[in-house]
This record gives C-alpha cells, structure tokens and sequence, in this order.
C-alpha cells in the first residue's frame, strides 16, 4: 500500500501534465478567442482544477479535455467570470426561486429550487440560466472544492412548473461545467404526474452521477437533511424564510455548529420581520417587471 500510493500520484501528475499539454496543443491553437483567458490561466496554473475534471471523468484524458472544451466555452459565451448581483435582474433574486441556504447531513451546502415558481418563458431563459450561473460561481469562490446538494422542492408543483430545457441545463452544470461539484440531487414530494419527466432527467446524468439522484417522500428527506435545514412544509423546523437584500447565503463566516452556521436569535427575528414586505414578491417571478397580480417565476 505505501508504495502504491505515491506511483497513484506519479500517474495523476503526468496525466495533469497531459491532459495540459493536449489541451494547448489540440484546442488552444484552433482559436485564442474560444475561451476567457481567466479561465485558460486557472487551468494552466492549478492542478485541483485540471484534476477535477479528469476524476469526473474516470481519468480518461480524451473525456476530461471534452468536458474542459465544453465547459469553457460555455464560460465565455455565458460572462460567467463577470457575473454579478449588478448584472442580474433584482426581480429574480427578490422572488426566492433558487437560493444558497443550510447544510446537509454531510455538511454540504444545500443549493435549493422551489419548483412551484417555475413556469416557462422564453424570453427570460437565459438571464435565468444566467441566475443559476451566480449562485454556482459565487459558492465555487466562497468554498472552492467543496460540493453542493441540490434540492428541488416539489411542494404544490405540477406539470405546469417542469420546462425541461431548463432542468437539462441545471443537469449540465453540474455534469459538464462544474466537474465534481455535486454531493446529491434531492428531488422532494414529486408528484406522481411528473415521473415521466423525471425520467428523461435521469437519463441525462450519466453514469458518473446517477447515483446521486435521490428521490425523496417528506419522510425519506431526513435521511439526507435535518430537520433544522428543513422548512415547516417539509416536516423540518427552520424558521429561515427568503427576504432580498442581502443574499441569504451570507453565512459563511458565522460561528459554526457540527452542521453548519450557527443562527442567533437577532438573525432569525430579523428574517422573520422582513417577511411581511415579502409576501407579495415571493411568488411574482415574472419578465422585466413584477407585478405583484401576477405569480410565478416564468420559465
């Protein structure tokens, strides 16, 4: 075993190296404009990086340097290094959609989506796509190397809520674009009418993290999240509730207990305050304005 271990790391480092030297050779040279130099620096220079992406891909060099193409690119053509609260639409982050908040039984961050505020609109897609773009950089900054749990919450959704394109995208991010970035995607209370849809998603993960794909009763969730990170519709006692200012993902530098950020009391009545003006927005998703006759974020 004690020599085993460091020819494991002599053939990931020359795999690194590789996977480097194949990178400027087969895909730098087609064009210096295809990527942001950002990201070509990052993965020049850090072994993490250029590692992550040849374990979520089994250390198969040809699959790693697709994945790496891909990921850029999408990079670039998404301004993904330049996204900022300034470049999003405050509507989208007012209406609590898609947030950071809370810890998983693993002391993953939870990564959460209430699908009941979904609804498809093309013309908003892809500053939402944008949205999710975010949230995903702002934490791969905060906590670099640390994975997410994702969890849709089905509460009062229906076929109305599920645009397929988006949920591919949600897929992609973590399948392509972000190599090992994802603990688990919890699906919670889905209604039985969606498992057609649910399926398609499954078959999209691919076999490197199909696994991770966990479907869940309010019951089997506890398995995965205590009960302390679950909101009251979920059988769990958070009193946590959405408000906009500030990003509620600024817990980071709290004190922290054995599942995460500990919440003061000041915290939680202050929460608890902002959400009467909050009511209103909560469910009003909608294109470059909010009307608060309106609810639902338009997919």
């Amino acid at each position: 075993m004690a020599q085993s271990e460091p020819n494991e790391e002599q053939d990931l480092a020359k795999k690194i190296e590789e996977t480097r030297q194949r990178f400027k050779n087969e895909l730098l040279q087609e064009s210096t404009e295809k990527y942001d130099q950002r990201d070509v620096e990052r993965l020049l220079n850090e072994d993490a990086l250029v590692e992550a992406y040849l374990q979520w891909r089994l250390h198969v060099v040809d699959d790693a340097l697709k994945m790496i193409d891909d990921s850029l690119q999408w990079r670039k053509e998404f301004g993904v290094n330049d996204l900022s609260e300034s470049t999003i639409p405050r509507w989208m982050f007012e209406t609590g959609a898609v947030y950071l908040h809370g810890y998983d039984k693993e002391g993953n961050k939870l990564f959460w989506f209430k699908v009941k505020l979904h609804v498809k609109d093309a013309k908003t897609a892809l500053d939402k796509k944008k949205y999710v773009a975010f949230w995903l950089e702002r934490y791969a900054k905060r906590e670099p190397g640390m994975p997410l749990t994702v969890v849709f919450d089905m509460a009062e959704s229906g076929i109305s809520n599920i645009d397929m394109d988006f949920v591919k995208y949600v897929v992609n991010c973590f399948k392509v674009y972000y190599p090992k970035f994802l603990s688990k995607m919890v699906i919670v209370d889905m209604p039985w009418i969606m498992n057609a849809a649910w399926k398609i998603v499954k078959s999209w993960l691919g076999p490197e993290a199909i696994s991770k794909l966990k479907f869940a009763s309010k019951a089997e969730v506890l398995t995965y999240i205590d009960p302390e990170y679950l909101p009251p519709h979920m059988g769990g006692t958070d009193p946590f509730k959405y408000s906009y200012p500030p990003l509620p993902d600024d817990d980071f530098q709290t004190p922290i207990n054995d599942n995460g950020p500990a919440i003061t009391e000041d915290e939680t009545e202050s929460k608890e305050a902002e959400q009467e003006s909050k009511d209103t927005l909560e469910s009003s998703f909608n294109s470059d304005v909010v009307p608060k006759s309106k609810k639902g974020w338009k997919w």
